[in-house]
């Protein structure tokens, strides 16, 4: 939900998206399929519009059901179909008269892994219990979220010796930035790469930034608490744009606030801390709520969807 990055690297992205109308204009595109990247894309799909007769397709839908819905009536001009990851933003749309379908979700196909065998891989004691902290990918992100969750794991250690972090990071960059920021984390951690699924599948809760990851964390059984905290130009913006009471993904398919949601100023340690002593009363639901989000997640599939293309 970042605003001043994008604002930073405007002047790039703008000629690399003028670069590519010019390609896509000079050989006469019968279809334009913009992937994700809504904000860059829909200047794509007017420019085209403008230009040719082409078909504009945007898979994965910008979240205007949730902030900036003045945002539709572009969508509904420059864009022929939106192929929807979530159920309810292919309800939106029908609300608002703008085709769409819903694809669906690669979680929907999501299991567990056995926890012996990640034990046994990563080299981890049965004896002990785990947490995963997931602090996000952007570094702006990591520094605004990590120091707090730091904070909550030396508070949280205090009494609860037998519990392992467990930090799951994206890359050799994502690594360094999170080691730097935990030079003084007094508490048992594993910080390691491409081991997300691996990590929450044997945790007991996790504390995610909010995004892809808290769906994630819910359908491997690990009841997320979901955090957000950004600069205070970027929330004063954002927080006044909202049409949406919930913004973690496993609450809006769920469409109520079941697991906890702590923004901004409410996002601290001791209300980490307080929020993991009863998200453990979740764990007992787990197994439910996960075939529950599963089940949302499922759409017609890329076959299905490949056929909407010729009816448009």
């Amino acid at each position: 939900m970042g605003l001043i990055d994008p604002l930073i690297n405007y002047r790039k992205l703008s000629k690399l998206r003028e670069s590519l109308i010019k390609v896509f204009t000079e050989e006469k595109i019968d279809f334009f399929i913009g992937i994700d990247s809504p904000d860059f894309n829909i200047g794509i799909h007017k420019a085209l519009k403008t230009n040719l007769t082409n078909k504009n397709i945007q898979i994965v839908s910008p979240s205007v059901w949730g902030w900036r819905q003045n945002r539709i009536k572009l969508i509904k001009k420059y864009i022929d179909l939106t192929m929807c990851l979530f159920d309810f933003e292919h309800n939106f749309y029908k609300d608002h008269n703008h085709k769409s379908i819903h694809l669906g979700h690669p979680f929907s196909n999501l299991n567990k892994i056995d926890r012996d065998t990640t034990l046994n891989n990563k080299n981890l004691s049965s004896n002990k219990k785990y947490i995963s902290i997931v602090p996000g990918s952007r570094k702006s992100e990591i520094q605004n979220m990590f120091p707090t969750y730091v904070e909550f794991m030396k508070k949280f250690s205090e009494k609860n010796k037998d519990h392992i972090f467990l930090i799951p990071v994206a890359d050799n960059k994502t690594m360094d930035l999170v080691q730097k920021l935990s030079n003084d984390l007094n508490a048992n951690s594993v910080i390691e790469q491409n081991s997300m699924k691996e990590f929450l599948s044997i945790s007991e809760f996790s504390v995610v930034t909010s995004g892809t990851a808290t769906l994630e964390s819910a359908i491997l059984g690990c009841p997320p608490i979901i955090c957000y905290k950004t600069n205070f130009l970027n929330y004063a913006i954002i927080s006044r744009m909202l049409k949406v009471d919930n913004i973690g993904l496993p609450n809006l398919l769920l469409q109520k606030r079941y697991f906890s949601e702590l923004l901004q100023n409410e996002c601290t340690k001791e209300s980490i801390y307080n929020a993991s002593k009863d998200i453990l009363l979740l764990k007992e639901d787990s197994k439910n709520i996960a075939n529950t989000l599963k089940a949302k997640l499922q759409g017609v599939g890329f076959e299905n969807a490949a056929k909407e293309l010729f009816l448009i």
